[in-house]
């Protein structure tokens, strides 16, 4: 497994939309290994998720994990999934604001709106598919890597630009009152 380098705002492979993968390029060993690879790069940039994209593939993988994360640590846990040509429906009308930031837009936070509930249909590495619904803030992270599959960042989203903030000014003015939020949050959906 390898490091892979992560693109950063402004690279246009970052608004390309991803190609869909047949089953035989899934369980293909190069695939296999850039996914392993895309995993090792996630956790080491302590990521709640890493999209196909932001590492120079424009193909429909991403991968989403939040254990101890000490970027998020408010975020629920997320076992490792790799998602692979995901689908999203939305379930619910139903919204609520996240402060959003990305390995790929480094030292920058904002406030976006996501849909609280969702239907995730995907494939896994072993070519299975599978589907399940998704509430509250882990919506959130499934809708922000799956966003990146369609060429579209965080700040494609933002809706206010005055909570555009870098990381230390969000941890010293905004950190705790949005924590209050994002518990809110998982109280009221259950993640």
């Amino acid at each position: 497994m390898s490091l892979l380098k992560i693109a950063q705002i402004g690279h246009p492979i970052l608004r390309q939309t991803a190609r869909a993968l047949a089953t035989e390029e899934i369980l293909s060993p190069d695939i296999q290994s850039f996914i392993d690879d895309m995993v090792e790069t996630m956790r080491d940039a302590n990521g709640a998720g890493l999209a196909a994209n932001q590492v120079y593939n424009p193909i429909q993988v991403c991968v989403v994990e939040v254990e101890d994360n000490p970027r998020y640590p408010y975020k629920p846990r997320i076992p490792l999934e790799v998602l692979i040509n995901p689908m999203i429906t939305v379930l619910s009308e139903e919204v609520f604001e996240n402060f959003e930031g990305c390995l790929s837009v480094p030292n920058i936070r904002g406030r976006v709106r996501r849909n609280a509930e969702i239907q995730m249909d995907y494939i896994d590495r072993e070519g299975t598919p599978h589907q399940k619904i998704v509430r509250g803030i882990t919506a959130g992270t499934y809708q922000h890597e799956v966003d990146h599959l369609a060429g579209k960042v965080f700040l494609d989203h933002v809706f206010d630009s005055t909570s555009l903030c870098t990381w230390q000014e969000f941890e010293r003015h905004y950190r705790d009152e949005f924590v209050k939020e994002a518990e809110a949050v998982v109280a009221k959906y259950g993640s």
